[in-house]
C-alpha cells in the first residue's frame, strides 16, 4: 500500500468513534476539497493530501484543549511510515496552523500547501454541511439552539473561543460567516461565496420561523 493509502486506513481506524462533524467523513470531504483546490495551484501534492487527511487527527476540542496531541499523533504515524523528514515537518506545521481559533490567531507558518488545506477545511464549515456540522456539535455539547438574549461575541481571544458555551446559532456569527472573507485561494473564494449565501438564506428562514412569521 502507498503512504496515502496507509494514511487513509489509519485515519479511518483512529476516528471510527469520533463526533459526527469531526469523523472520517469530515477528513474525506476536506481531502476532496483539497484536491479540487490544488488542481489550480503549484504545490507539493503529497503534503496537501497528508495535511488534509491528518489535520484533525486529534482535534484539541476532544482532548481537553491540548493542541499538542494532533501534531504528535501525526508525527508518530508518519515516522512509522518512513515519510521524508521535510514532508513530516511540513504536515505538522499545517496541523499546527490550520485552525480558526476565534479568527484572532496569527499563523506562524506560511506555505501554499497550508493555504490549500486551510481553504479545504474551511469550506467544510460552510454551506449545507457546515450548518449540519454546527448543529451536530451543538447537540453533542448539549448547547441551546438559540437565545436572543445572548449576543454573539465577535472579539473573543483564542482561549475565550475555545471555552465558549454560547448557543449554537452564535457560532454562525463568531466563525462561519467570517470564513468566506478569509479564504486563501481563488477556487476556495469562489466556492465559499456560494456556500456563504446559502447560510444567509438559512438564517433568514430560521429567524422567520423563530418569530412565527412563516
Amino acid at each position: 500500500m502507498t503512504l496515502i493509502e496507509n494514511t487513509i486506513a489509519f485515519v479511518k481506524e483512529k476516528l471510527k468513534d469520533a463526533e459526527g462533524g469531526h469523523d472520517w467523513f469530515h477528513m474525506e470531504r476536506v481531502y476532496k476539497n483539497a484536491l479540487l483546490i490544488a488542481d489550480g495551484e503549484e504545490c507539493d501534492l503529497t503534503v496537501v493530501k497528508l495535511g488534509a487527511l491528518l489535520h484533525d487527527i486529534a482535534d484539541s476540542k476532544f482532548h481537553d484543549g491540548d493542541e499538542s496531541v494532533g501534531p504528535k499523533t501525526a508525527k508518530t504515524f508518519l515516522e512509522s511510515q518512513n515519510a521524508l523528514e521535510e514532508t513530516i515537518t511540513h504536515v505538522i506545521a499545517i496541523i499546527e496552523n490550520i485552525s480558526f481559533k476565534g479568527g484572532n490567531f496569527e499563523k506562524k507558518f506560511h506555505s501554499k500547501e497550508l493555504e490549500i488545506v486551510q481553504d479545504a477545511d474551511r469550506l467544510d464549515a460552510l454551506g449545507a454541511i457546515g450548518i449540519a456540522r454546527t448543529f451536530n456539535y451543538g447537540g453533542f455539547k448539549n448547547r441551546t439552539l438559540y437565545n436572543p438574549e445572548i449576543l454573539p461575541n465577535l472579539n473573543m481571544n483564542k482561549e475565550e473561543y475555545k471555552k465558549s458555551e454560547a448557543p449554537t446559532l452564535n457560532h454562525f456569527y463568531e466563525k462561519l460567516l467570517l470564513l468566506a472573507a478569509k479564504m486563501n485561494t481563488e477556487t476556495g473564494q469562489k466556492i465559499a461565496q456560494e456556500r456563504h449565501r446559502f447560510m444567509e438564506v438559512f438564517l433568514e428562514q430560521f429567524y422567520a420561523e423563530w418569530n412565527g412569521l412563516k
